[in-house]
């Protein structure tokens, strides 16, 4: 299991940046490899929304399935996926001054028997680059 982390400070309420990120569809926006989001079912309550994905990956496409498992207006969300890449998604917002102070934390498991051990190392390298490019597009898009 891979762990990545980045905390970023966006000059924006904490309740926009809060649910710009509730919504799946967004996620298209900012994120690089995310390639398509789709069958997207939200509930009133935001625990167990649930939508379909695909991501590439070094050239490769993977699919799956995210559910949101934990929703703290304002505060945290947690999702799960599952299919392609097992992963864990860790929101956290604090709101201050009108700004907001963004922590995301992503566990997940590399295919490494598709992959093998050596291309290991630069699919974390990819990864870390896509997360980093990923807090940079939300702090972009929450600012403008």
């Amino acid at each position: 299991m891979v762990k990545l982390e980045r905390t970023i400070t966006i000059n924006a309420p904490v309740h926009k940046v809060f649910d710009y990120l509730t919504h799946a569809t967004n996620l298209l926006e900012i994120w690089p490899s995310l390639v398509e989001v789709k069958d997207v079912k939200e509930t009133p309550q935001h625990v167990g929304d649930t939508f379909h994905w695909a991501y590439k990956m070094a050239g490769m496409r993977f699919e799956g399935e995210s559910t949101r498992t934990e929703y703290v207006p304002d505060k945290r969300l947690v999702s799960q996926s599952s299919g392609g890449i097992s992963s864990a998604f860790v929101y956290t917002f604090e709101g201050e001054n009108g700004q907001t102070r963004f922590h995301e934390e992503i566990e997940y498991t590399v295919p490494v028997p598709l992959l093998g051990k050596l291309a290991e190392s630069i699919v974390l390298k990819l990864n870390e680059h896509e997360m980093d490019v990923f807090v940079a597009n939300l702090k972009t898009r929450m600012e403008t």
